[in-house]
């Protein structure tokens, strides 16, 4: 089945806002690379000249970066900034460390990636992919050091299996557009994408971690490892069960949200809560809360010391945010500019199988935005059309396909790009090698078990 969804015929302004983000992308790296100017203000050129080549007024770019670096930091900024907090608390009381303790008194060092990748889908089953990432961040740290392990071999296992969860499963935010959009049906898409997600884990988590780690060595970032060094002395360390309940809260609370979401009728009292309780801010910030009382103050730490904690844990981010802030500035200025319409006019010109076809255009889109969400939306809406008697088996490994291109190779104008890269303290282009290529397993994988169950179920 091919797309023949009608565009618009292909103008001069297409291959201009083509080469006006390769100009803009290119710009950014060399900037960063070549340059070593600070990656916020790299963006900000990058973004600029990108826009303007494409013919937007410089007012007009201006407007579109605040809007985007203002919706990214207002939507991400305030999570990672109480993921910090949370972070320096839990390290801190030494609550991460007998989490660790306990990891390692059932696990070996070969077993351990395998276990980073298994607990990284537990907590990041029901969250999105930053605030999973910020409340593994000083599990990692605490866990590399504990272990004597490069910290990559326990690092990307744990963001393989997060990003895997992401990009295709239920109730993460892009494949429920998918799925809506589409029309399949939940339970067989949430079915499929275990069956699909379990390889890509495998392959871009304790696997490449391991070949990886023995091939790039980097060290623990000096400012991110005081972050989360405990100064508590080994037998004064708070309870399992008290730092397990810590850690899960947030969990437990944004899975209740999805839960009512999918099982309760709105509008009614214990769907309300829920919903309230299971925001993202609300639920970090309550359980930031709640770590003050159970790890800080019921331990008899000085409120002077709790203060002193949560304080040092915002100067080391204020780098990322402005990144990430920058990031969403670039994905919002193409946006703006048409990169969505152009890249869908390249799609309909093309005679591919619809599967592929759909992988490709998410793959093109996320590379042009920097946004799975727009590649996700975007692409289900230019296939939709055509889904039309299809099997719901069908349409679900479609809302797949569609998700794993929305992660293929992502780079400078992606948030999660900028995370990992600050929070590892990572050179660009070990940034490449650590995450647009996991994400790239990710993805590939993903299109290779979703094309060989398509043809299982023609």
């Amino acid at each position: 089945m091919h797309l023949t969804t009608p565009f618009t015929p292909w103008s001069s302004h297409d291959t201009r806002l083509i080469l006006s983000c390769v100009l803009g992308l290119a710009l950014i790296i060399v900037f960063i690379s070549a340059l070593k100017i600070a990656p916020f203000l790299s963006i900000l050129v990058g973004t600029f000249a990108a826009g303007f080549t494409a013919g937007l007024p410089l007012d007009a770019v201006a407007g579109a970066f605040s809007k985007g670096a203002g919706a990214l930091l207002g939507d991400v900024g305030i999570i990672i900034a109480l993921g910090a907090m949370l972070g320096a608390l839990m390290a801190d009381s030494g609550a991460a460390d007998r989490l660790v303790s306990t990891i390692l008194e059932h696990s070996t060092p070969s077993r351990l990636p395998w276990m980073m990748a298994l607990v990284a889908i537990i907590i990041g089953m029901p969250l999105f992919f930053e605030v999973g990432l910020v409340m593994m961040v000083p599990i990692i740290f605490v866990m590399a050091r504990r272990s004597q392990q490069p910290i990559l071999r326990i690092a990307i296992p744990a963001l393989a299996g997060m990003t895997t969860l992401h990009a295709l499963l239920p109730p993460h935010p892009g494949p429920l557009i998918a799925v809506s959009a589409l029309h399949a049906d939940l339970g067989i898409t949430l079915g499929l994408g275990l069956i699909v997600a379990i390889p890509a884990v495998i392959l871009a988590g304790p696997l490449y971690g391991i070949a990886l780690s023995k091939r790039m060595h980097v060290a623990e970032p000096e400012e991110m490892g005081k972050l989360f060094r405990s100064e508590a002395a080994q037998t004064d360390l708070p309870g399992f069960g008290i730092s397990l309940i810590t850690i899960l809260l947030p969990v437990a609370l944004m899975l209740g949200r999805t839960v009512a979401k999918l099982l309760l009728a709105p509008r009614t009292l214990l769907f309300d809560t829920l919903d309230f309780l299971g925001e993202p801010l609300v639920a970090l910030g309550l359980t930031v809360l709640f770590a003050i009382v159970a790890l800080g103050w019921s331990r008899g730490m000085p409120r002077e010391r709790v203060g002193a904690v949560l304080r040092k844990s915002l100067p080391p981010i204020a780098a990322l945010l402005l990144t990430i802030g920058a990031g969403g500035g670039l994905k919002q200025t193409l946006v703006v500019a048409g990169i969505s319409s152009t890249i869908g006019k390249i799609a309909v010109s093309t005679h591919l199988p619809l599967i592929l076809l759909a992988w490709l255009v998410a793959v093109a889109l996320r590379q042009a935005t920097g946004s799975a969400t727009v590649a996700t939306t975007t692409t289900a809406g230019i296939v939709a059309p055509v889904v039309v008697g299809l099997s719901a088996t069908h349409n679900s490994l479609l809302a797949l396909a569609i998700g794993a291109g929305s992660v293929f190779f992502c780079h400078v104008n992606d948030a999660g790009f900028w995370m990992v890269r600050e929070y590892f303290g990572l050179q660009l282009k070990q940034t490449v090698f650590v995450w647009s290529i996991l994400q790239t397993i990710v993805s590939v994988v993903g299109l290779a078990m979703t094309l060989a169950l398509w043809s299982v179920f023609a």
